[in-house]
């Protein structure tokens, strides 16, 4: 059984407690034993008992009580790092914390310690303006959680989502092929289409558009949203035929009905430099 260490842990706090009392009786005896050979055998007795007693009770509680409070500070700092890292609305990633991590993993992809193959989605949610509009800000707030929570609900365990503009979401898929990527983001489109979100008894059914960028080989965050300009927030994604997504343009499309897919990714390849808005 593994001890756990963190700086958040109880466990810490006692090992150093007890090795840090150790250490100090240990000096003390130490310290005393230049004596103990003049001593009579009471003398002796009562000198190593206070060698014993006195470290044990001064040095147990200043090392309790230090480490009490390093580690009331790491869950302190954790909770702020948690908080500086989270966007307040929908408690997803926030905009800096979200391209950190991503950026993070694709520094490991180029190590080859992970796959270097991956998909960035890009969720809008359609007309939100008129949401704010009609029902108010607080609803808007409430869809904005309704949708960072279902986007949640449709992601595996190594899957990134985070917020990064008023109604925009963002979703890294690590190791995602452009047809898983593809289903993801058709389910994402479903569930949100799905879920109920009735302010005041009012139903007010919610959509998204989704588009991205896939890719395979060496890239960095910045690429993945520049290869593509505006495509991945705003390109019509078809399903991926021959393994690829493909662009139809940007755009919203014009009629655009309720079980339309969701919106394309465009293809990445090894360290593409083509210009804005030229899609592969």
């Amino acid at each position: 059984m593994q001890i756990d260490l963190s700086p958040t842990s109880w466990g810490r706090v006692v090992a150093v407690t007890v090795a840090g009392t150790a250490v100090c009786i240990a000096a003390a005896f130490l310290v005393d034993s230049f004596n103990f050979p003049y001593l009579s055998p009471e003398a002796l007795w009562r000198a190593q008992l206070t060698d014993l007693l006195l470290p044990l009770i001064l040095a147990s509680s200043f090392f309790f009580f230090l480490m009490w409070k390093m580690r009331q500070l790491a869950i302190a700092q954790k909770a702020l790092a948690v908080v500086a890292a989270t966007d307040s609305l929908t408690a997803v990633f926030n905009r800096g914390a979200f391209a950190m991590l991503v950026e993070a993993y694709l520094e490991q992809a180029r190590s080859h310690s992970v796959v270097n193959a991956g998909a960035l989605l890009i969720v809008d949610a359609d007309h939100f303006k008129s949401v704010n509009d009609r029902l108010g800000h607080d609803c808007g707030d409430q869809a904005l959680k309704l949708i960072a929570k279902t986007i949640q609900g449709q992601l595996r365990g190594a899957d990134i989502v985070g917020r990064i503009g008023g109604e925009e979401f963002a979703v890294f898929l690590p190791g995602a092929d452009p047809s898983q990527s593809w289903l993801v983001a058709e389910t994402i489109r479903r569930r949100v289409r799905e879920a109920e979100f009735s302010p005041d008894g009012r139903p007010c059914p919610l959509s998204v558009s989704i588009g991205g960028v896939a890719f395979s080989g060496p890239t960095t965050y910045a690429e993945m949203v520049c290869d593509g300009g505006q495509a991945p927030l705003q390109g019509q994604i078809e399903r991926p035929r021959s393994g690829q997504f493909r662009t139809r343009g940007n755009g919203r499309p014009a009629g655009r009905r309720p079980d339309d897919g969701p919106l394309m990714v465009v293809s990445v390849r090894r360290r593409s430099r083509r210009g804005p808005g030229r899609p592969a």
